[in-house]
Formats: C-alpha cells, structure tokens, sequence
C-alpha cells in the first residue's frame, strides 16, 4: 500500500476509551505519512478519505504494535550450564558469587566485536518482530568497562538501523561490579561506569540511564550517585528494583521521577504509593520470575489499589530470562502473576509505551505514530489464552504494512 491507506472491517481495540480493550467491533483506520489520522466505526469513515486505498481485514483484530520494553537482547555466549546448576538447587545469587551469572556473560560480550554482536542479537530481534512487536527497549550492561559498554550501544543503534524496528537504548552500566573491581563498587562507579555513562550520552547512544539495586549489585546510595549523573545529563531513569530482596531502590525510582520500576516483587505497598505518585510504571518480568522459580510474586493488588500502570516485558537475558516470545509473556503475567488479560495486552502496548517515555504510541488513536499488528483471533483475550501459538497476520510500523501470512 502507499503513504496512505484506510483498514476497514477490523475489530479493533483501541486501549483507549470505557469499552473493555477499547475495542470497537467493525472498525476502521485510516492512516496518512506513517500515522493514524482517523479511527472509528466502519460506517462512519470521513468524505475525506473515501477515495483512499482501502484493505479489508475480515473481522480480523488489529491493536496497537507491541512494545517489549525490558530486554538484554545484545549480548555474547550463552549460560545453559548456569541453567542446569539452579535445576541442581542453586539460587541465583549462588550462582553469581560464584563467578556465575552476569560476570560471566560480561567475558564472553568483551570478547565480541560490534558486528557479532549485531549479527547474534537479530535472530533474537527477528523472534520478537515476528509476534507483533514494533518498539524495543535494548540495554547495555554486559561489557562494565568503556569500549564493550559504548559496542553494546552502538550495536543496538544498529540494530534499529537493520531491521524495520523502532530501538530505545538504556545504559545499564551499574549492572554489576565486574571482576577487577571486587569489592570496590564505588571505585568502578567513579572510574568506569560514571564516566562512560558520558561518552554514550555524547555519541547520542543514551535514551535512557538504568540501574541494578540488590544486594548482589549496588546499593541505594550508589544507584543515587549513577542517577545525579542522569539528571545532569537530563536523561530519563529506570531501575532493576526489589526482584530478589527489598533494597529501597522502588522507592529511590520514584524519588527521581523514574520511568519505571522494574522487577519489584519484593516492593510493598509504602513502594506502590510512591511509585503512583511519582507516575512510575511497575514493568513486571514474568520470564525471570519462571526460570528463578521464585515464589515472591509482585504485589498486583497494590498496583491495581494505588493506580499504578503495570507493563509487561520479556527481559530477554542469556541468565535469568531467555525468553522471546513477548505474547508467552503476556500468558506468564496472567498465570503466575494473576493479571487479566486485558491488564495483560494493556502492559505490552499503552504501559509499555509510558515506562519508555514514548507518548506517540501504544494506543489506536488520532495523531499518534501508525505502529499496529493484525492477529488471525476474534478476541483480544485470545492473546493471552494461548500458549505458544503465534497468530499474527501482519505487522504495521511507521505506517508501512508487512505481512507474515
């Protein structure tokens, strides 16, 4: 199709409105230089574009393009082996101070260039591409040292450069301490992490500033110092917080304003407060919480009590979440986490859009960017019901039509 086109006989939902999903049976949306300029009833569809190329979509659901907004996609090596030790008894935290977890996939990212980077992420963009996903958030936080911190940045850049995709980066340099600083997190923060949080925003390779808070990475009072840094460089924040113990970091997030908490099973309720006063977004990482077999599943109750937007991700990691399949996600949130399903395909599109700080997508709406998916099922729950099963008919990004079916 061309610059522009109208979708009719669409079941759309919408994520906007007081219908359920915002959805509107027999819909239509007309759609002009890569946006949504007209959204509504078939029957009611403007003079204005009667003329324009119309694809009809049989009854077919259209939402909004899905935002996976937590993931590591970039990154060297795998750890199967660290998979069969937590299958054999040991927790996470074991297996990290013993050499395991991230420090070891920070040898294996050092090790690779920018091109095997790139070249080793894209089946892992191209699996999340496949389910409908038109906006991802990429982190650094595998290299803790300058040069592989600022490749891990450039190659998510690319990545959005190669693949039709829109890419948000976060610089996650406190993500922990690496080998040769053992012991001496504040000197790492001082002679790495601070100063290459710099250089990045200076290439122009920061959307966002990220942290880990745990007892196994950095401590309140040092996420702080990352996060005067951040404010400095007037550069949003967001924060791993209370996924395996509750640190302070939720609360130090929405201190500052942060886009999103995320992890956060261990937040409490004083945590869900603060976070909706502050307007944070509680991303929660069902893939993480399912290979940890956790038991401390985040306090949905508090979020849905205090108004808080909860968003979904795959926080597709080579440890603690190999996961991308962002619609298992969506199953995840329901089953282990008691969402519905409509809380569910809100956290993979509008919340999703709000902890990236992105105010031009994630609902069908007049005015916002034209990012939609087109699903072969009658009912948006049937995104959420259905496991492993991928029901995509097309994929709409920047208003260009790419069909899978």
């Amino acid at each position: 199709m061309g610059d522009h086109y109208v979708l009719t006989e669409a079941h759309l939902a919408t994520l906007e409105g007081p219908a359920a999903y915002g959805a509107l049976a027999a819909g239509a949306v007309a759609v002009s230089a890569g946006r949504i300029v007209w959204c509504g009833p078939m029957a009611a569809v403007p003079d204005a574009y009667a003329d324009w190329p119309r694809q009809a979509l049989a009854g077919r659901l259209v939402t909004p393009g899905l935002i996976d907004c937590h993931t590591h996609i970039v990154f060297g090596g795998d750890r199967a082996g660290e998979f069969e030790m937590r299958l054999k008894g040991a927790s996470y935290e074991e297996v990290a101070r013993a050499g395991g977890g991230i420090v070891s996939t920070v040898a294996a990212t050092r090790a690779a260039d920018i091109v095997t980077l790139v070249e080793t992420a894209l089946p892992r963009l191209a699996q999340l591409i496949a389910e409908g996903v038109t906006t991802i958030e990429v982190k650094s936080g595998y290299g803790l040292d300058r040069e592989t911190e600022l490749n891990m940045l450039r190659a998510a850049r690319r990545l959005g450069q190669q693949q039709n995709v829109t890419i948000r980066t976060s610089f996650l340099g406190a993500h922990a301490v690496p080998p040769e600083f053992a012991g001496r997190a504040d000197a790492y923060l001082d002679e790495v992490c601070l100063p290459t949080l710099r250089a990045a925003h200076a290439e122009g390779l920061v959307d966002a500033v990220d942290g880990f808070c745990e007892t196994i990475a950095f401590s309140p009072d040092q996420i702080a110092r990352v996060f005067d840094l951040a404010a400095e460089l007037n550069l949003p924040v967001k924060l791993h917080a209370e996924q395996l113990s509750h640190q302070g970091g939720a609360a130090l997030a929405a201190d500052r304003g942060a886009l999103s908490v995320d992890h956060v099973e261990y937040a409490t309720e004083a945590d869900a407060s603060a976070m909706a006063e502050a307007g944070s977004v509680a991303v929660l990482l069902p893939g993480a919480f399912y290979t940890l077999r956790e038991t401390q599943a985040p306090p949905v109750e508090y979020f849905r009590q205090h108004g808080v937007a909860m968003a979904l991700a795959t926080d597709c990691n080579p440890g603690s979440s190999p996961l991308t399949s962002l619609l298992l996600a969506l199953n995840m949130g329901c089953t282990l986490f008691r969402l519905t399903p409509e809380e569910a395909l809100a956290g993979v599109t509008v919340n999703a859009a709000r902890a990236l700080g992105l105010a031009d997508r994630g609902r069908i709406a007049a005015g916002l960017r034209a990012d939609l998916a087109i699903w072969d099922v009658e009912h948006p729950a049937e995104l959420a019901y259905r496991i492993g099963f991928n029901p995509l008919h097309a994929r709409i990004t920047g208003g260009i039509l790419e069909k899978t079916t």
